[in-house]
């Protein structure tokens, strides 16, 4: 009996022992993901634009290049910082834009240009990638920052575009800051409709050849724009601008229309567009950067690439786009002589430009 026993435990023990090593062979062993090894706090970045078109270095005082890139950093430091300790791409597109906002170097916000009464009219838009979810408002007075009024409009309306005299009363609703429209006037953007309309009075006889000025070509340029990837993966883009100058009817350029001037969407890029509102709209260039990703499969920069120098051009439009995809690829397409734009990654390596290299 006891040898039978014995013969029981030492079986016990012989499994116990096997099924031990088994488990210390198997301990070692760690499978790892290709999603693991590209989680989405891998990869952050943002880049940011301050108008498009005929901006050539001969016409540029090393004074004016110095504040405009001195400007243009510490507008994208801000939100860099924002994506740096966590914060939201929404976040950091807001206050990035309202940097640039406030500046009246840039045709928004403070900077923003006169339309043909004298008065300022802004507009600006913001999207969100994760959830489509957007908001826009145009042809506010008094409205400080417009890109914060967007944002209030995505989260805190059913709408996603307002304008004029309700837009201003939503953002009352909402405490957005609000400011006298004195607030606006820069006297550079005063002698910039004067000259404009000079020119244009000018040549009445044959209207068309205004648009071939380019000066007052260039009266249409000058939004500012942002697109950002966060540590979460989550990416948002928004547009703020005054539109053009001498704007006549309450005209609304591409600036609040969401697909136009303003597009984000996870399962591809965020695109901030700048440049001439009407080709914008018509050719709806920032959701057919994405869409081109999406359904051809093409990577950021071709279809950056055939969107502006192809399929805007062709229609006779000009200006850029500033855009990032969801592994933080950027794309800086313009089909104009410079336009203001910066960047940084999740490394903190900042690129600032101004003209066509």
């Amino acid at each position: 009996m006891m040898q039978r026993v014995i013969i029981f435990l030492s079986l016990v023990l012989f499994l116990a022992c096997k099924e031990q090593s088994k488990e210390t062979a198997k301990a070692p062993v760690v499978e790892t993901t290709t999603e693991e090894l590209q989680k989405p706090g891998d990869s952050f970045g943002i880049v940011i634009h301050g108008g498009a078109g005929t901006i050539l270095k001969k016409n540029m005082t090393p004074e004016k290049e110095l504040a405009y890139k001195t400007k243009l950093e510490e507008a994208i430091k801000v939100g860099h910082t924002i994506l740096k300790n966590g914060g939201t791409s929404l976040e950091a597109v807001e206050k990035t834009i309202n940097i640039l906002e406030n500046s009246p170097l840039f045709n928004a916000g403070k900077g923003a240009v006169f339309n043909s009464e004298g008065v300022n009219e802004l507009d600006a838009s913001i999207m969100d990638g994760s959830t489509l979810n957007a908001g826009a408002v145009a042809g506010v007075k008094t409205v400080k920052n417009p890109i914060n009024l967007a944002r209030e409009v995505m989260i805190n309306s059913p709408h996603v575009l307002l304008s004029g005299s309700g837009a201003e009363l939503f953002a009352k609703e909402r405490n957005i800051e609000m400011v006298d429209p004195a607030y606006f006037f820069t006297e550079d953007r005063m002698k910039s409709l004067e000259r404009v309309k000079e020119k244009e009075k000018a040549k009445e006889a044959n209207t068309t050849t205004a648009f071939y000025d380019p000066y007052i070509k260039d009266s249409k340029f000058g939004t500012v724009g942002c697109v950002a990837l966060d540590k979460n993966g989550n990416l948002a883009a928004g547009t703020s601008t005054g539109g053009m100058t001498n704007k006549k009817w309450n005209r609304i350029g591409d600036s609040p229309i969401i697909g136009a001037g303003t597009y984000a969407n996870n399962a591809t890029c965020a695109v901030s567009s700048t440049g001439w509102g009407e080709y914008f709209i018509r050719a709806m260039v920032a959701h057919d950067i994405s869409a081109l990703m999406e359904y051809k499969e093409l990577s950021l920069q071709e279809a950056a690439q055939i969107v502006i120098q192809k399929k805007l051009k062709n229609l006779g439009g000009t200006g850029g786009i500033v855009a990032i995809d969801n592994k933080g690829n950027i794309a800086m397409e313009f089909n104009t002589a410079g336009m203001y734009r910066a960047t940084m990654n999740a490394a903190g390596e900042l690129t600032l430009g101004i003209y066509k290299q």
